[in-house]
């Protein structure tokens, strides 16, 4: 199976299987990225464990220079330096930095992925924005940060989506629609399913919610890529919590200037 598609690319190195993104691929003289596939399992997010130093020595990049936050679905963002590593980042579900060979890295399951590059002042944002963070708009975060920090133009940067479970599954109840509500006011990111157990369910579109929450910072459409790949829909190449629960491995983004 290939998930090859008009944005993104699937690639095959011996065991390990990777996408990349055909607009970032524009950059391979300044940085490095990838969100792994199955086999590859980064759950231990230890940047010694097996699995990242496939994909790092796939990519060309050193797998000691991983930054591996510890996720809580919060909406925080840092800035990694020259000297941090991956325990000063605690409740911290984004990344974003100038460092050349920092390996910025994130994990998920369903969770969306975001990853962004500033082309002009050569900065790149790691993020993991679960549902929580979909509506704690981690993503809006994380583009006032780069601003703040590095004086980038939201006009510059470009923001690649990777996969998630997207609306034909994500099926939710009244008080995560709710919230969703409350965070993006539109009605059109929710469609009404089914009663099931004598309770309404609904299915968010929360890439829409993202794509038009980054035009109001200042992106550019087409500076907003998505890889239009559903993990649940494609569990057979991609880890996905809805589909194994508990036992259910992990998927990371990777990238890195270099």
């Amino acid at each position: 199976m290939d998930l090859s598609n008009e944005n993104i690319i699937h690639v095959k190195d011996g065991d390990i299987e990777y996408i990349q993104f055909k607009r970032l691929l524009e950059y391979k003289d300044k940085l490095v990225h990838a969100y792994t596939l199955k086999p590859l399992d980064l759950r231990n997010k230890t940047k010694d464990d097996e699995n990242y130093i496939k994909i790092c020595n796939s990519l060309g990049i050193d797998n000691n220079n991983v930054i591996q936050p510890t996720q809580t679905h919060t909406n925080n963002v840092d800035v990694v330096t020259g000297d941090s590593n991956s325990s000063d980042f605690q409740d911290v579900d984004g990344l974003i930095t100038n460092i050349k060979n920092k390996v910025l890295s994130a994990v998920f399951a369903d969770c969306n992925s975001l990853l962004l590059y500033d082309p002009v002042k050569n900065v790149i944002g790691n993020i993991h924005s679960g549902w929580r963070g979909t509506v704690a708009k981690i993503g809006e975060v994380a583009i006032n940060k780069m601003v703040e920090t590095y004086g980038c133009s939201p006009s510059d940067i470009i923001c690649c989506i990777g996969p998630s479970i997207r609306q034909c599954h994500f099926e939710v109840e009244d008080d995560v629609r709710a919230l969703f509500m409350e965070a993006f006011k539109d009605e059109s990111i929710i469609k009404i399913g089914e009663i099931k157990d004598g309770k309404q369910k609904y299915f968010v579109d929360s890439i829409k919610a993202i794509k038009n929450m980054l035009i109001e910072c200042g992106l550019k459409p087409e500076n907003i890529i998505d890889c239009k790949i559903c993990t649940l829909c494609n569990r057979e190449l991609l880890h996905s919590y809805r589909d194994k629960k508990s036992e259910a491995g992990r998927n990371a983004s990777i990238m890195c200037l270099i």
